[in-house]
């Protein structure tokens, strides 16, 4: 799959500041993709992988805003456009938790989870797909999560997100099938970032008897299935999850 070939087209990854986002935008630009990083709170964050792209030969800029916001979200869409006169991809990876039992969980903790998580990829989703329409062709990935297709106690907010990013995903895809634009999710299981570096030894053993293969994935393991789902070998594949864990829920 390092093959893959995806020179002139242009990218915005959403929350793409650190972790998954960051390694997103970084294999896009090594396959020759123009990226977008866009970021809300960490600019400085930003920097850094705009910087580590284009040390390599790749091309980047950074692209602030609040994705769950509907004018950060068309201004953000806006800007790419605006500085490379097109926009061919998007994937929508922003996300956040605030995890806690149900009952201990605030409205305010379901709300702000579903915003971001949700309310961004419906936003950009959005003010991106005249211009995919337009030009008959693009690439709408969704991060979503096996949380979402299995539930996990802790993350009603979390796991109500992700499956409806699912959800969201199968409608779009049929909506704009016939302009050639496909619509995929992603639903990454235990993944080496700085949810599981935070969970105690014990646990993470716990985690990794439940997963057949006996690893966690890495950032990478997504990336390529980010590439592979921007590629000319998936352009008959829409309104897809592809389940990224090991076998974890097979």
């Amino acid at each position: 799959m390092n093959g893959i070939d995806l020179s002139g087209k242009i990218a915005l990854v959403t929350g793409a500041s650190r972790g998954i986002g960051a390694v997103v935008a970084s294999r896009l630009a090594q396959a020759g993709v123009k990226v977008g990083v866009n970021y809300h709170a960490s600019p400085d964050a930003a920097k850094l992988v705009v910087e580590s792209i284009t040390k390599a030969g790749g091309e980047a800029i950074m692209v602030g805003g609040d994705v769950s916001q509907q004018e950060a979200a068309e201004s953000v869409i806006k800007q790419i456009v605006e500085h490379w006169g097109n926009i061919d991809i998007l994937v929508n990876n922003a996300g956040i938790n605030k995890d806690r039992l149900l009952m201990r969980m605030t409205p305010e903790d379901f709300d702000s989870v579903m915003d971001v998580n949700l309310r961004g990829a419906f936003l950009c989703s959005k003010y991106v797909m005249p211009h995919l329409i337009k030009q008959r062709s693009g690439r709408v990935i969704n991060m979503s999560s096996v949380v979402g297709l299995s539930g996990n106690p802790g993350q009603a907010n979390y796991a109500a997100a992700k499956a409806g990013l699912i959800g969201l995903t199968k409608a779009v895809a049929r909506e704009v099938a016939s302009r050639n634009v496909t619509v995929n999710a992603l639903a990454p299981g235990y993944i080496t970032t700085g949810m599981v570096d935070e969970l105690s030894k014990e646990t993470q053993a716990k985690i990794l008897d439940r997963i057949p293969m006996g690893r966690f994935g890495t950032a990478e393991d997504v990336a390529e299935s980010v590439v592979f789902l921007c590629s000319d070998g998936a352009s008959y594949i829409t309104g897809q999850v592809l389940t990224i864990d090991g076998g974890m829920i097979a």
